[in-house]
Protein backbone atom coordinates (compact mmCIF):
# COMPACT_ATOMS: atom_id res chain seq x y z
CA UNK A 1 0.00 0.00 0.00
CA UNK A 2 0.99 3.55 -1.03
CA UNK A 3 1.74 5.95 2.09
CA UNK A 4 -0.38 9.10 2.21
CA UNK A 5 2.39 11.46 1.44
CA UNK A 6 2.71 9.48 -2.19
CA UNK A 7 -0.73 9.11 -3.00
CA UNK A 8 -1.46 13.10 -2.38
CA UNK A 9 1.90 14.60 -3.59
CA UNK A 10 1.21 12.23 -7.36
CA UNK A 11 -2.64 13.74 -6.82
CA UNK A 12 -1.13 17.41 -6.33
CA UNK A 13 1.30 17.16 -9.46
CA UNK A 14 -2.20 16.01 -11.49
CA UNK A 15 -4.77 18.80 -10.05
CA UNK A 16 -2.10 21.60 -10.63
CA UNK A 17 -0.63 20.36 -13.74
CA UNK A 18 2.48 20.36 -12.55
CA UNK A 19 5.40 18.20 -13.70
CA UNK A 20 7.84 16.73 -11.40
CA UNK A 21 10.93 18.63 -12.92
CA UNK A 22 8.62 22.29 -12.54
CA UNK A 23 8.09 21.29 -7.99
CA UNK A 24 12.08 19.94 -8.17
CA UNK A 25 13.34 23.49 -9.40
CA UNK A 26 10.98 25.27 -7.74
CA UNK A 27 11.58 23.32 -4.22
CA UNK A 28 15.71 23.17 -5.04
CA UNK A 29 15.84 19.21 -4.99
CA UNK A 30 15.94 16.56 -7.87
CA UNK A 31 13.23 15.65 -10.62
CA UNK A 32 14.60 12.06 -9.27
CA UNK A 33 13.63 12.53 -5.78
CA UNK A 34 10.11 14.10 -6.68
CA UNK A 35 9.69 10.72 -8.31
CA UNK A 36 10.87 8.58 -5.49
CA UNK A 37 8.48 10.36 -3.39
CA UNK A 38 5.77 10.31 -5.82
CA UNK A 39 5.82 6.43 -6.12
CA UNK A 40 6.85 5.76 -1.82
CA UNK A 41 10.23 4.73 -2.72
CA UNK A 42 11.50 7.23 -0.59
CA UNK A 43 10.51 9.41 2.48
CA UNK A 44 11.38 13.11 2.00
CA UNK A 45 12.74 14.73 4.90
CA UNK A 46 10.40 17.24 7.06
CA UNK A 47 11.79 20.46 5.41
CA UNK A 48 11.05 18.96 1.80
CA UNK A 49 7.54 17.94 3.36
CA UNK A 50 7.19 22.04 3.73
CA UNK A 51 8.19 23.03 1.09
CA UNK A 52 5.91 20.60 -0.51
CA UNK A 53 2.97 22.14 1.50
CA UNK A 54 4.37 25.48 0.67
CA UNK A 55 4.74 25.45 -2.88
CA UNK A 56 1.12 23.96 -3.24
CA UNK A 57 -0.45 26.39 -0.40
CA UNK A 58 -1.72 23.18 1.52
CA UNK A 59 -0.77 22.02 4.69
CA UNK A 60 1.67 19.42 5.83
CA UNK A 61 -1.33 17.62 7.87
CA UNK A 62 -3.05 17.24 4.69
CA UNK A 63 -0.15 15.88 3.03
CA UNK A 64 0.87 13.30 5.68
CA UNK A 65 -2.54 12.12 5.62
CA UNK A 66 -3.54 13.16 9.38
CA UNK A 67 -6.13 15.66 7.86
CA UNK A 68 -8.85 15.61 4.88
CA UNK A 69 -9.99 18.38 3.13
Amino acid sequence: MKNKFSVRLSELLIENKTTKRELAKKINVSATSISDWSTGKVQPTAENIYLVAEYFQISADYLLGLKDF
